[in-house]
């Protein structure tokens, strides 16, 4: 039951719009044991686990708290995010197989025809799985294992930011020739194009998101 409750919460917080308001977001233990199905007891378990990990904080008589980035930590986050992801763009080019490389065009289908402003919650989820089908075509399970912590504020970040200054235009653009470097098998270009796309959020972030301060 700790296990189902752990999975669960921690796809929440995955889930969760985590910088979508300046508050932090409190979970509510009574509440979660409801949703779920589960006795407290599980729930507090899985608490303990996930805070252990750095993904709540516990603050006496207030509650556990899902933990929030500073500016400065999501932008390292991302910066590491780009080393490990270009390296999985490199390495896909070696690895991958030609269908599964064809198949991240078809992610971005229905968007080459509208805007993707025009649909910027279902671009939004298309941009997310699209930079987590690159670090699965790498084949380095040690590389996804690694990013799976960051994921979930990089995600937030990218979910949040995806919808601002044109950014969902230009990031299909990216993603395009970041496609096309890929089935080229251009080893270089494609992972200097997927470095390039990461550090341009890096610099939005710092530019534009001193709500995160």
């Amino acid at each position: 039951m700790r296990e189902q409750a752990y999975t669960a919460l921690k796809q929440a917080i995955m889930d969760a719009d985590i910088y979508a308001r300046r508050e932090e977001i409190r979970l509510d233990e009574r509440q979660l044991s409801q949703a779920l199905g589960v006795s407290r007891t599980p729930i507090r378990e899985a608490m303990s686990l996930l805070e252990q990990e750095g993904f709540l904080r516990t603050v006496p008589r207030r509650g556990v708290f899902i933990v929030r980035k500073t500016k400065k930590q999501i932008i390292e986050m991302i910066e590491m995010w780009a080393a490990l992801e270009s390296m999985a763009a490199r390495l896909s080019t070696l690895n991958a197989a030609d269908q599964d490389i064809a198949s991240l065009r078809h992610m971005f289908d229905e968007f080459l025809s509208e805007a993707p402003a025009e649909h910027i919650s279902e671009y939004s989820d298309a941009n997310i799985a699209f930079h987590q089908a690159i670090i699965r075509l790498s084949g380095s399970h040690l590389m996804g294992k690694t990013l799976e912590n960051l994921f979930i504020h990089v995600r937030a970040i990218r979910r949040l930011t995806i919808s601002q200054s044109d950014r969902a235009a230009r990031s299909i653009i990216d993603h395009m020739q970041i496609i096309e470097a890929l089935e080229r098998r251009d080893t270089e270009l494609a992972e200097r194009l997927v470095r390039e796309h990461s550090l341009n959020l890096a610099r939005y972030v710092e530019k534009y998101c001193d709500f995160l301060d």
